[in-house]
C-alpha cells in the first residue's frame, strides 16, 4: 500500500513528503510509473519525477536516478499488447527529464548521458508494443516517448557530430521497422521533432542529410509495392514523417540554418514518392 497521499503532494505544488527517505518515495514512484491506472500514471508519479527533476530536487542523484530508469527500458521488452509497456514507456520520459536537467547544468558525466543515448535507441529499435492510446489504461505511446527522449539526447553538449548522425540513423532505422498497425497517434510528427532538435546544432551537413533523406524516402513510396499487398502499411510511416518534415520547416519555430535547402530536397522527394498527385 501506498505510504504517501500522493493526491496530496499534487495538490501541494509537489512539495517533497516529509519524514520519508527520497530513495523509498523514488521507489514507489518508479513502481507506479508501470500502473495500468493512467491517473496513478500520467498523473501522478510522471508529472511528480519530472516536478523533482526540475527542481533540482535529485541532482546530486541524477546518475543514479537515470540509471534506474534504463533498468526500466527493459521490463518486460519483446512483449505485445501486455501492460509492461507502461513502464517503459515512462522510464523513458523520466530518462528524458534526467537529460534535459543535465543539459541545463552540467550534473552527469558525458559518458553517462552517452550510455543513456544507447540505451534509448536499443530500446526504441527493439520496442515491440506500439500502441498508442489504449482503452482503459491510456497512453502508451512508445515511439512517440523514445522520440522526446532522443530530442532531449540532441541537445546534450555532451553529442556531436558523430553523435548526432547516429541519432538521425536511429530515426531512419525506427521509421524503416515493419510494423502490423499503422502509426496513427502522431509518432512520427514526435520522431520529426527529434529530427529539428538535430538540425538545431548545425552540425550535420546537407552533405549527410541529403543521402539520410533519400533511405527515408526509399521506403515511403507505395506505389513501388508488389500486388496483392498493402501498398500503404510499410510505407505510411515514413511518407507521414517526410510530410511532417516539411510542416515543420515550413511553419515552425526556430528553422535550422539549413532549413531552405532541405525544403527543396524534401519537395523532390515527396514528388517521387506521390507521383498520384501530380496527374492533371
Amino acid at each position: 500500500m501506498p505510504r504517501v497521499n500522493w493526491k496530496q503532494v499534487h495538490d501541494d505544488d509537489f512539495r517533497v513528503p516529509e519524514g520519508l527517505p527520497l530513495a523509498d518515495l523514488t521507489q514507489e514512484l518508479t513502481v507506479m510509473l508501470g500502473d495500468v491506472d493512467p491517473q496513478l500514471r500520467d498523473g501522478t508519479a510522471y508529472p511528480t519525477l519530472a516536478t523533482w527533476i526540475s527542481r533540482g530536487i535529485y541532482d546530486d542523484l541524477l546518475p543514479g536516478l537515470g540509471d534506474g530508469m534504463v533498468a526500466g527500458l527493459s521490463a518486460g521488452l519483446g512483449e505485445r499488447d501486455t501492460d509492461s509497456v507502461f513502464r517503459r514507456a515512462f522510464s523513458v520520459l523520466v530518462l528524458a527529464e534526467c537529460i534535459e536537467r543535465d543539459n541545463s547544468r552540467p550534473l552527469v558525466l558525458g559518458g553517462k548521458v552517452l550510455q543513456w543515448g544507447d540505451a534509448i535507441a536499443t530500446w526504441l529499435l527493439r520496442e515491440q508494443d506500439l500502441r498508442g492510446y489504449v482503452d482503459g489504461k491510456g497512453w502508451a505511446h512508445a515511439v512517440a516517448h523514445g522520440a522526446d527522449a532522443l530530442a532531449a539526447l540532441a541537445a546534450s553538449p555532451h553529442l556531436g557530430h558523430a553523435e548526432l548522425t547516429v541519432v538521425l540513423d536511429v530515426i531512419a532505422d525506427r521509421l524503416l521497422l515493419p510494423v502490423e498497425q499503422p502509426l496513427v497517434h502522431g509518432e512520427p510528427d514526435r520522431l520529426v521533432g527529434t529530427t529539428m532538435a538535430v538540425l538545431r546544432r548545425g552540425s550535420v551537413p546537407l552533405t549527410v542529410l541529403e543521402p539520410w533523406l533519400n533511405r527515408i524516402a526509399a521506403g515511403a513510396s507505395p506505389y513501388t509495392r508488389a500486388a496483392g499487398t498493402d501498398p500503404f502499411l510499410p510505407t505510411n510511416t515514413a511518407q507521414a514523417f517526410l510530410r511532417s518534415l516539411y510542416l515543420q520547416l515550413a511553419v515552425g519555430s526556430r528553422p535550422p540554418a539549413v532549413r531552405a535547402d532541405l525544403m527543396l530536397v524534401l519537395v523532390g522527394l515527396l514528388r517521387e514518392t506521390n507521383p498520384a498527385f501530380q496527374h492533371p
